[in-house]
């Protein structure tokens, strides 16, 4: 029979000392700075605001919002200054709503003069139609998203009624609102 060999060699035991501390020491410098943790309480983060991104609208961008204090539902929308009341044709105005009881913001398409559902589409050639219709909080966020590329792209959108095409969003002001409305709500949402 083979003399057993030991296999632990002290020169082994060397080795697993010294990359067992440093890999002790490793981990517990990476845990004090890894600012990212795993969120195990199975709650939606899609529409949480960090207190930072709230105060931050609330103090510099909200200025440029009309403020509406929905005191029984417990949220505040604000609708930017740009939209415009006084079209006497049906609109379309995104506003953004905070919820600070549960640390949210929520867009909404606001139909005015008019009733979901209804299509949105491009002027000229490419004419593709998007279709919205009223929702959940979800719904409207995966609408505004489905807009974005086009509202980005600078495109001609006109909102479609009963075969009835209407101009959308055609003022300077109109197209620097959505864009600016866009531009701080999604702002609210970035994690620190």
């Amino acid at each position: 029979m083979a003399a057993k060999d030991s296999i632990l060699t002290p020169e082994l035991l060397k080795i697993l000392k010294i990359f067992g501390l440093a890999s002790v020491v490793l981990v517990l410098i990476l845990s004090f700075f890894d600012t990212h943790r795993a969120s195990n309480s199975g709650e939606d983060l899609t529409f949480r605001i960090s207190d930072s991104a709230r105060l931050f609208f609330l103090n510099l961008k909200a200025i440029n919002y009309e403020r509406e204090v929905r005191s029984d539902a417990g949220m505040t929308l604000f609708r930017h200054g740009g939209f415009q009341d006084e079209r006497k044709e049906a609109d379309l105005h995104l506003m953004i709503i905070l919820n600070p009881n549960q640390g949210e913001a929520y867009l909404y398409l606001k139909p005015v003069k008019l009733d979901f559902p209804f299509s949105i589409q491009k002027s000229g050639e490419d004419s593709s139609i998007l279709t919205l219709v009223d929702g959940n909080k979800f719904d409207h966020l995966r609408q505004v998203e489905a807009l974005k590329p086009w509202i980005e792209n600078g495109e001609e959108l006109e909102l479609v009624i009963k075969n009835q095409k209407i101009p959308l969003w055609q003022s300077k002001s109109e197209k620097e609102a959505l864009k600016s409305t866009l531009e701080d709500y999604f702002r609210l949402l970035q994690d620190e």
